[in-house]
């Protein structure tokens, strides 16, 4: 009798970590792994965009400054960079167990590291922990979908795994615009973010398989190239096809592409990156309002992802749709830039514009990300994990350089965020002295702080609060001086009794009750009082009639200014900061947005550099001709086995 081999079966240990798939999964197999790369992608941007949601909250906890923030960040990008090179090893020693131990690490740090901070830097130090690590299996994951999907599914496939970022951002929004008001503490949203990571963990754990090198080092056209693939694995010298990976790599359609798209997605990084404190500081939205407004968007971003994808795979072309997406794209950034200024800007027209840019970027990115792979594929499919590395370095470091930018462009985020709330707390307080100073010039008000004793600025301001001409402020004023005594008098006896006296001077009853009022209000004899109605009696009736028409204005006017003037000056000052920021804002937040609409231009010409085909008849004429030679091939194939 021959012996036959047996080989023992791997313990449940073991296969946790050998995850290796010796021959293609069938279609179920396939998708549930698949599935898991997408929840995974989900989780990990989860994790990497909750920041950008909480920004506000965690500068005035931390008394972080928004440079810090964004240098914090900008440090995170190159790090991550750093860690795309590094993920290249994921063609040598596979996906699967990378992301795996990826996802715990990220877990851990988003449930223990970033709640138990009590510093700027020590949430610096574990944000860039979690930057680094996620470079790198931002890079597996894609690489995995690459794996499990043929060409002629891949931008279906492509479209599902961007839903990572898209589906994160929208989480991101969900979780924070429902629970906000509820659990105001930004820790608590880190503390729900990593258990959801250690959740996603542990499914990891157990269903995520990968391809072994010889059957994902090869081109798989379309799923009936699967049985090509397996007779071929076994003579794939994969130590030959994986030498020098990065200098096999380093192309003009990878770099130029992976340049392409990450100057192209410029406004999707400032969107999941600043935008919560772009609607909090401009337009006044509480932090539930600004994520809430990142529901709509992400959500159709994540529609137009899978359709297009959909799409892209039935017409066989990628390039038309990246063309549409980016020239869509462009107008609505444009669209956007331009209501950046636009203060009465409503919620409901935000909502509409930015959810059409989303869908453009959708439109284009699923293609896009199906052409880059094949790109690679061109060049070395068994270097896809290192071309998608190279992809990670360039988007990294352009998002590095694009975020660095934003505080030189947009100066006045860290006075809006650091001073806002004491700046509408005086502004509640100084209410009335506000709107008196909003009456009142800019220049004049300069003046008046520079000199409280200018009495051409004093009557100018009174001019401005009262409604009055200055000449007839001159006059009050002047006349309040000249009868400064007998309007006291006028102001110590009652109107009727006035109004008598002006009518018959020798009416002695009013003559009497005047008297008595002026001794009882000025406490003066009536001798004195008699001298006070005689002197009040030679006031010209006409200079009487003007201050009664003018001088009560212009006395409130001056009781305004005076209040105004009262007000402290570091409050003036602070108020006067944050005004100042409030209005140079938004034309500074429009010129960084002229940037992205820049970017999205750039990506246009290097579309052509890209894998692909632009008519759906020349790509379903190349797919019959690969249908023939597959035939071909497996009919040889069928002629070498034994009977």
């Amino acid at each position: 009798m021959t012996s036959v081999a047996t080989h023992p079966t791997p313990s449940f240990t073991s296969r946790l970590w050998n995850r290796e798939l010796t021959s293609y999964p069938s279609t179920p197999a396939r998708y549930t792994s698949l599935a898991i790369v997408v929840l995974t992608t989900v989780v990990l941007y989860y994790q990497l965009y909750l920041a950008g949601a909480i920004a506000t909250q965690i500068l005035r906890d931390l008394d972080m400054s928004f440079v810090y923030y964004v240098n914090i960040s900008v440090v995170g990008y190159v790090l991550g960079a750093a860690a795309s090179v590094i993920a290249g090893i994921a063609d040598r020693y596979g996906r699967a167990n990378i992301v795996t131990v990826g996802l715990l690490l990220t877990g851990l740090l988003c449930l223990f590291g970033i709640p138990n901070v009590h510093s700027k830097l020590a949430f610096g130090v574990v944000f860039v922990a979690i930057g680094f690590v996620e470079g790198i299996i931002l890079v597996a994951t894609p690489a995995l979908v690459r794996d499990f999907s043929p060409q002629l599914g891949r931008a279906s496939a492509m479209g599902f795994w961007t839903l990572g970022p898209v589906v994160g951002s929208l989480v991101v929004s969900v979780v924070t615009s429902t629970t906000l008001d509820h659990l105001p503490r930004w820790q608590t949203q880190y503390v729900i973010c990593g258990v959801v990571g250690l959740v996603v963990f542990l499914i990891a754990l157990v269903g995520l398989r990968e391809l072994a090198p010889s059957l994902r080092d090869q081109l798989m056209v379309s799923s009936r190239d699967r049985v090509l693939i397996e007779a071929r694995a076994k003579g794939v010298d994969i130590a030959a096809a994986l030498k020098h990976p990065f200098k096999q790599m380093w192309r003009l359609d990878i770099i130029g592409s992976a340049f392409a798209i990450s100057v192209f997605l410029i406004i999707y990084y400032v969107a999941v990156g600043f935008f919560p404190i772009y609607f909090q500081t401009i337009f006044g939205y509480t932090p539930s309002q600004a994520n809430a407004l990142g529901n709509w968007v992400w959500a159709f971003d994540a529609g137009a992802l899978i359709l297009t994808g959909v799409l892209s795979d039935r017409l066989r072309v990628r390039k038309p749709f990246m063309v549409v997406g980016a020239l869509g794209a462009i107008v609505m950034t444009v669209i956007f830039a331009l209501s950046a200024t636009r203060p009465g800007t409503s919620y409901n027209t935000f909502v509409v514009i930015l959810v059409l840019l989303a869908a453009f970027l959708g439109v284009a990115y699923a293609p896009w990300m199906a052409s880059f792979t094949e790109t690679v594929e061109r060049h070395n499919p068994a270097l896809t994990a290192t071309g998608l590395a190279v992809w990670g370095l360039v988007i990294r470091l352009v998002i590095a350089v694009s975020v660095f930018i934003v505080p030189l462009v947009v100066t006045t985020v860290t006075t809006l965020v650091e001073k806002g709330p004491t700046a509408q707390a005086l502004a509640v307080k100084y209410q009335t002295q506000l709107a008196t100073a909003s009456k009142v010039a800019p220049a004049t008000l300069a003046a008046l702080s520079a000199n409280p004793q200018d009495l051409t600025a004093q009557v100018t301001a009174l001019s401005q609060i009262s409604g009055k001409s200055a000449a007839d402020v001159t006059k009050v004023v002047t006349l309040s001086t000249q009868y400064a005594d007998q309007l006291k008098t006028a102001a110590a006896v009652d109107p009727a009794t006035l109004a008598t006296l002006a009518t018959n001077p020798t009416d002695a009853t009013a003559g009497a009750s005047a008297v008595g009022q002026i001794v009882t209000k000025l406490g003066v004899t009536p001798g004195e009082a008699v001298t006070k109605l005689q002197a009040l009696a030679t006031v010209p009736v006409a200079d009487l009639l003007f201050l009664q028409g003018n001088g009560a204005a212009v006395q409130a006017a001056a009781a305004q200014l005076t209040a105004l003037a009262a007000v402290p000056p570091a409050d003036t000052a602070l108020l006067q900061e944050v005004q100042k920021a409030a209005a140079d804002s938004p034309g500074q937040w429009q010129n960084y947005y002229w940037i992205a609409v820049g970017g999205e231009t750039v990506f246009l010409p290097l579309i052509f550099v890209m894998a692909g085909y632009w008519s759906p008849r020349k790509a379903r004429e190349e797919a019959e001709r690969h249908q023939t030679y597959l035939d071909a091939e497996l009919a040889k194939l069928s002629e070498t086995q034994p009977v």
